[in-house]
């Protein structure tokens, strides 16, 4: 106690981050006990542990009653440490003012793997500024123990923010800044740069990251006098639109060991931009390209190049992809497990008879809106894909009662069927609840219940 006295010590605070007039700021006051409902994770005002004595006799006679009828603080360290492991980034910081046993308790280094904010209007560049230079604390200017920063949905996050991150935590593995739109590449290279044990980056949403790389200029490819590559496996850039087939050139070349993308809503990409990702990503086991409208049968062929690696594969809305695109899947990749190709009106029963017969693992398919489709190419999937666990067929219009139940019939593993905006009648939904008795069937159809 007496070390801890001679030095100044920070506990953040949820009055940093509520503007004056909002509910949780009273009187120039932060109040305790706002709801993290409206902020979402709170942080950070600089404070004082709590005393350890009360001087007031009274004072010290209600505290002595009190902490008798607490039987929280009964409980050994390990246990109370066990207990603050499973509260949000807000409520540990509000713990650590209690008094001063739960100060040195939530500051454990053990609690503090995982920084989470979330909210638009806290602000986070200077949360994560305080939070950090508390965590090295004892490490001066470098955070040893933050493996974790999730900061979803924060608007008022800026690349200073980002910064500080990159700079205080090098054992950083796990970064989400998902709509947080003013992060721009400056903030990644500086991110990507200083953390060489990044494995997991979620960029979705952010319009201003075109590329991802370990140069500052955005057009240059890894060159080997570099000598060495991202670490990333898990990439989500669902929503940058701004992103074109250089800038996934340049992801590719740095980022080779990629075996999670996410591509969706980047309309921009061409089969020329996965051209280059199968070159250097050969380990993709997952991958969306889901509303990319210039992707065709040729991007297909390209992805084809993954063969028994890729799982998962979500194609939805990508109108030029036909029953050529399914073949090349199909026939390279027979270990697929999902795949979403909802709204590829293009797709036939043929294409589903091709995937039916040679991906006979599948579990998960959605040929929602592919009004080609029929019971024709249901009657080839019962056939083949005994394990088929989740199946869409919503808007398909050439899907009756009777592709049903063949379906039912042989797939009893069958765990979701939708069948919204399809003529089927009552008799055909009850027979396959009766055969998938675990099957939550999504329907139009008010007769059945």
């Amino acid at each position: 106690d007496s070390d801890l006295s001679m030095r100044t010590l920070s506990t953040p605070s949820p009055a940093l981050i509520f503007p004056p007039n909002s509910p949780g700021f009273q009187n120039g006051r932060g109040s305790s006990t706002s709801s993290s409902s409206v902020t979402g994770e709170t942080v950070a005002m600089v404070h004082s542990p709590p005393p350890t004595r009360l001087t007031h006799p009274l004072i010290r006679l209600a505290s002595k009653h009190q902490k008798e009828q607490a039987n929280i603080d009964r409980l050994p360290d390990h246990a109370m440490i066990q207990v603050f492991s499973f509260l949000p980034t807000n409520q540990l910081c509000r713990c650590a003012r209690v008094c001063r046993r739960w100060y040195n308790l939530a500051w454990d280094p053990r609690l503090w793997r995982t920084i989470r904010l979330t909210g638009e209007t806290i602000n986070v560049d200077r949360a994560l500024k305080v939070l950090t230079r508390r965590l090295c604390q004892d490490t001066p200017n470098v955070c040893l123990m933050l493996e974790t920063v999730i900061v979803s949905g924060c608007r008022r996050l800026t690349d200073r923010g980002l910064y500080t991150i990159a700079q205080c935590c090098p054992e950083l593995r796990r970064l989400e800044v998902s709509g947080c739109y003013n992060i721009s590449n400056e903030a990644v290279f500086d991110v990507v740069s200083l953390c060489p044990n990044l494995e997991h980056l979620d960029v979705s949403g952010c319009s201003k990251v075109t590329c991802i790389s370990l140069t500052r200029e955005a057009s240059i490819k890894l060159s080997p006098l570099h000598g060495k590559q991202i670490s990333i496996r898990y990439l989500d850039m669902t929503d940058c639109f701004v992103l074109e087939d250089e800038g996934l050139h340049t992801i590719a070349a740095h980022c080779t060991q990629l075996t999670h993308l996410y591509l969706r809503r980047c309309v921009r990409i061409t089969d020329e931009g996965l051209r280059y990702l199968m070159i250097y990503c050969t380990s993709i086991k997952e991958l969306s390209v889901s509303d990319c409208r210039f992707v065709s049968d040729f991007g297909m062929r390209e992805i084809a190049k993954l063969e028994s690696r890729l799982r998962y594969l979500s194609i939805a809305h990508c109108g030029r992809i036909t029953d050529v695109g399914i073949r090349y899947i199909a026939k390279y990749c027979s270990k697929l497990r999902y795949l979403n190709a909802r709204g590829c009106e293009g797709i036939t029963d043929h294409g589903v008879e091709y995937l039916a017969k040679n991906c006979t693992k599948l579990k998960s398919l959605d040929i929602g809106k592919c009004p080609l489709v029929s019971d024709t190419g249901l009657e080839f999937l019962a056939l083949n894909c005994f394990n088929l666990k989740r199946l869409s067929l919503k808007s398909c219009e050439s899907i009756t009662g009777q592709g049903l139940q063949i379906v039912a019939a042989n797939c009893f593993d069958l765990q979701m069927l939708n069948v919204q905006d399809c003529e089927v009648s009552v008799d055909a939904l009850r027979f396959v609840k009766r055969h998938c008795k675990r099957c939550i069937i999504e329907h139009t159809n008010p007769a059945f219940f």
